[in-house]
């Protein structure tokens, strides 16, 4: 395993973490929590010592699931746990909300579903317009000068929101959508982390599992999968990516003796991101993780992987689509 070292704290993580959101349930088609628990376990056992969650992640169920994990396998001090806060729902329905108040509640009951009285890193999930900026960067602040945080993060921010959440208080760590499909990041959020030494940790390396390799046109997405949704995955679009998928297997088995998998990762962490974020539900998820290590991309195959994206992919489409609204004023 790969390790790296968060400017400005003394955390050293994997370059590869452990993503939750599937383990919560909520958009994934439900969980199983014995399973989901060997999974951590998996994963911790690959050198993965870096966990993500989030509150709305099962409303606290994918939360409640890595604490019992780690109270039962007695690893809370050898693992470092991020979750998040600034997310609020009401009968299902997910909105921004990062008043004070709520940063504090949402944060106390994160503590509790996790069975810890700190977490290394707490990101604000998505900015609320209807705060300032530096308003909630000062209470993340205080829960840093607390001790109950050891590095302040923030995810799905653009540089100028990022700015202005500075003149409150520090960001070690911004956490963005990034993978082959999704790249908006390198025209100006990459930049700006690589100039201000703020470490990237990057989700979605597998873009929802298209980059499995394991993805065929005909499958079909139970319950509430957010898949279902993702307009990736809706023709002619789906097509479209797929043949990318093709050839970039192609590519990276006739080059590195390795499959799309391994290559979207590797190139997720050759190119630009600090940590790539990897979401699991069954422990056979992370038997690929060695295989990431001890490589790279060099110049010629990134051209490649570029030429690649380029013919096949005619109408790409972002992330957009999962962004949860703001809470509604009044």
């Amino acid at each position: 395993m790969e390790y790296t070292q968060i400017p400005g704290t003394d955390l050293k993580v994997s370059r590869i973490s452990l993503g939750t959101w599937a383990i919560g349930g909520w958009m994934w088609g439900g969980t199983d929590e014995e399973e989901s628990i060997r999974t951590i376990d998996a994963a911790i056992d690959q050198g993965v010592n870096l966990i993500d969650t989030a509150p709305v992640y099962g409303f606290g169920r994918s939360e409640q699931i890595v604490g019992k994990a780690l109270a039962r396998s007695g690893k809370r001090d050898q693992v470092v746990i991020s979750t998040k806060t600034g997310l609020d729902w009401k009968d299902g329905k997910v909105f921004r909300n990062c008043s004070p108040a709520y940063l504090r509640k949402n944060f106390a009951a994160s503590l509790k579903n996790l069975q810890t009285d700190y977490v290394d890193i707490l990101y604000i999930h998505w900015p609320d317009p209807l705060e300032p900026f530096a308003e909630t960067a000062r209470v993340m602040n205080e829960f840093l000068k607390e001790g109950r945080i050891k590095a302040v993060g923030v995810s799905n921010y653009s540089p100028e929101q990022i700015t202005a959440f500075q003149q409150g208080g520090p960001v070690h760590i911004v956490q963005p959508p990034y993978n082959l499909f999704e790249r908006a990041i390198e025209a100006d959020l990459m930049p700006f982390c690589h100039q201000h030494n703020i470490h990237l940790m990057t989700y979605g390396a597998l873009c929802r599992g298209l980059l499995s390799g394991h993805m065929t046109p005909g499958r079909t997405f139970t319950g509430d999968d957010l898949r279902n949704y993702d307009p990736k995955f809706k023709q002619p679009r789906l097509d479209q990516y797929l043949a990318a998928v093709k050839q970039l297997d192609a590519m990276a088995w006739e080059r590195f003796d390795h499959r799309v998998l391994h290559l979207a990762v590797r190139w997720v962490l050759d190119h630009g991101s600090h940590i790539a974020l990897w979401g699991a539900r069954r422990p056979d998820q992370m038997d690929p993780v060695p295989e990431i290590m001890g490589w790279h991309l060099d110049q010629p195959a990134l051209h490649a992987i570029d030429a690649i994206l380029q013919e096949t992919v005619k109408e790409p489409v972002g992330p957009e689509f999962m962004a949860p609204p703001p809470r509604k004023q009044g």
